[in-house]
């Protein structure tokens, strides 16, 4: 899962810890966001793929939400939905291979 996070948006491991549990630092180009990924549930993984998108959803910027998600669905990411809001913004969500819901964001407004 961290290296398709790498390979695909642009994420870099910035620390990996092998035992007990996997764990990848995950880096964002900025250098200013980092996402923790490990597999050392004390219950069941949740079912993503059951799941509404909003209630659990990490979201990127995207400067053409249409071509990263075309650019996604090729690397195993699934289109879930889009919104396009009324002050030109542009919303793709997907799902990622583990069934994830990620959310691309071209919007309008810039929120930074």
């Amino acid at each position: 899962m961290a290296r398709w996070y790498c390979e695909h948006l642009g994420f870099s491991v910035i620390r990996h810890i092998p035992q007990p549990a996997q764990t990848h630092f995950l880096a964002d180009e900025s250098g200013t966001m980092i996402i923790e990924i490990y597999n050392n549930p004390p219950d069941q993984v949740p079912d993503y793929h059951s799941m509404d998108p909003l209630l659990l959803h990490l979201a990127f910027v995207s400067a053409d939400a249409e071509a990263d998600r075309l650019t996604l669905e090729k690397a195993g990411a699934t289109f879930a939905t889009e919104t396009r809001l009324g002050d030109g913004s542009h919303l793709v969500m997907m799902r990622d291979p583990w069934g994830l819901a990620i959310q691309l964001c071209n919007r309008a407004t810039p929120l930074l």
